[in-house]
């Protein structure tokens, strides 16, 4: 395979000069992934395990059969852009643009670069939603030319981020600091998923991890759904949150509040 290829190790990267890189979903007209209308470019590959994961089919970093089903496309940057392009007129009328998502985007760290210079070329916006756990000098290659991250904080305790992640959250954490003492433009992202990150001290200890900043940053709260239960049944995968319920309104509305009484602007994800 001529893609990208990664190490075994989770926190490793091996960089190549690859003008490829493999693609399991183009979702178009997509609302909740940054400002606008926009295309989201889902990447295949992820270091985390997220028990909550909505993606399963993307933690593996190669093309792959899943229960009979091919999982994964290969793509050179042309032909990406090819298909972002096909978009345009959504993207001038609402402000919109592509988001590159996963997976993990910067697991395919010198095809992404690519991609968004060229996207950048073209006058078109670029979002990337990150987990943030990537080697620093990938974020200082990527400062300049992306748009906004969206930027995933699970859980600051670092033996529970662990657990439930299978990777530590130290460098998500010093990157996020680094994005913010570079003024990046960064929307927060906090899965709520139900007795895991859901939970008032985790809450509280990551607005007060937020609250370092001078200038907070905006925050965008994603309620757990079981909309991806479905995936793993498809696929074959064990499903992790069998017994987990969704938060009802009350519920989300708490977190909410918890932010918007410390000064926070917090956005709940779908509404």
């Amino acid at each position: 395979m001529t893609g990208t290829h990664y190490c075994n190790e989770p926190n490793l990267f091996l960089i190549n000069m690859s003008s490829t890189g493999i693609i399991f979903n183009i979702q178009r007209f997509s609302v909740n992934d940054g400002p606008g209308i926009r295309t989201t470019v889902f990447m295949k590959g992820c270091p985390l395990g997220c028990r909550w994961c909505h993606n399963p089919e993307s933690r593996s970093f190669g093309i792959e059969k899943i229960s009979g089903q091919a999982v994964g496309k290969e793509y050179l940057i042309d032909e990406l852009l090819e298909e972002i392009e096909k978009d345009r007129i959504f993207y001038d009328e609402s402000g919109g643009g592509v988001t590159f998502s996963g997976g993990e985007p910067l697991s395919q760290p010198e095809f992404l670069k690519g991609i968004i210079k060229k996207c950048k070329n073209a006058g078109i916006h670029c979002a990337i939603d990150t987990a943030g756990y990537a080697k620093k000098e990938i974020f200082k290659e990527l400062i300049g030319i992306t748009d906004l991250f969206l930027y995933d904080i699970k859980l600051i305790d670092p033996v529970q981020h662990l657990k439930y992640t299978d990777v530590s959250n130290h460098e998500i954490l010093e990157n996020l600091d680094y994005l913010v003492k570079n003024k990046v433009k960064i929307i927060v992202r906090l899965p709520l998923i139900p007795e895991i990150t859901a939970i008032d001290k985790n809450i509280e200890q990551i607005r007060d991890f937020l609250k370092k900043y001078k200038k907070t940053p905006e925050i965008n709260l994603l309620p757990y759904h079981r909309i991806a239960e479905n995936k793993y049944i498809k696929y074959g995968f064990k499903y992790m949150m069998i017994n987990k319920k969704e938060l009802d309104n009350a519920e989300i509305k708490h977190f909410q509040e918890i932010f918007i009484n410390s000064g926070f602007n917090v956005n709940i994800e779908g509404n």
